[in-house]
């Protein structure tokens, strides 16, 4: 049965500003935020009689032609972020995935956070940090590779930055004996970062990123896994 609780998700696609291959990505995405109600994407004529037609009708959205009224001019950002309020407003979603990667979008996403929204960005390696850092959290869409790149699998360099163990730090001075719960601090550095995830740093996830770390020290307690400062872990000893 249904969880009749589950927030209800409103996907606006900005179709002027990214391709139809991101679509079915962002609907991934969002269902483990919810249940998808608002299915809509935006753009002029050519853009919606052309490459996005097929994705639009095949994924069930609602196309919303906005004609440009004069050159240069882009109705549709206009028209999403209205209709964005008009469904805040109405009460028919509680949380938003924008799917675009242009930063006009920002002041959406902070109006509709201040209304206590939850709010999504699904975009490209192109999306602007003015855009990332106005979402609660943006996912990074990596479009598939050609097959002549897959022959030629890249590594990415695997790095430690600095500020995982400074957020070990701040969060262990609220912590029960200065441990850390693995789930709290992959939350935190969310936050603190919309765009942050392991897989950025060459790690398939926060667990083992954080035992390259010799800073860093983990237990793992009743089927969760705990982080501590080392120095903490050495003088309780």
């Amino acid at each position: 049965m249904l969880d009749n609780q589950e927030d209800r998700v409103a996907v606006l696609v900005d179709c002027d500003n990214t391709s139809p291959e991101i679509l079915e990505y962002a609907l991934r995405v969002v269902a483990q935020f919810g249940r998808v109600v608002v299915r809509r994407g935006y753009g002029n004529h050519a853009t919606l009689a052309n490459k996005w037609q097929e994705a639009l009708v095949r994924l069930a959205f609602t196309p919303c032609l906005q004609y440009q009224y004069a050159s240069g001019k882009n109705t549709a950002d206009i028209a999403l972020a209205l209709d964005a309020l008009e469904d805040l407003f109405d009460d028919r979603a509680e949380t938003y995935c924008l799917v675009t990667s242009d930063s006009d979008f920002s002041y959406l996403c902070r109006k509709l956070r201040e209304r206590g929204s939850m709010v999504y960005i699904v975009g490209e390696k192109k999306t602007p940090d003015a855009l990332r850092n106005a979402s609660d959290q943006f996912f990074e869409y990596q479009p598939p590779e050609s097959e002549s790149v897959k022959a030629q699998p890249s590594k990415v360099k695997k790095q430690r930055p600095k500020a995982l163990v400074d957020a070990v730090s701040l969060l262990a001075a609220d912590a029960s004996e200065d441990w850390v719960g693995l789930g709290a601090l992959g939350q935190y550095m969310r936050r603190t970062n919309p765009g942050f995830s392991p897989q950025q740093f060459g790690y398939s996830g926060l667990l083992e990123m954080i035992r390259t770390y010799p800073e860093l020290v983990t237990r793992k307690d009743g089927g969760s896994h705990w982080v501590q400062l080392k120095e903490k872990a050495e003088r309780e000893e």
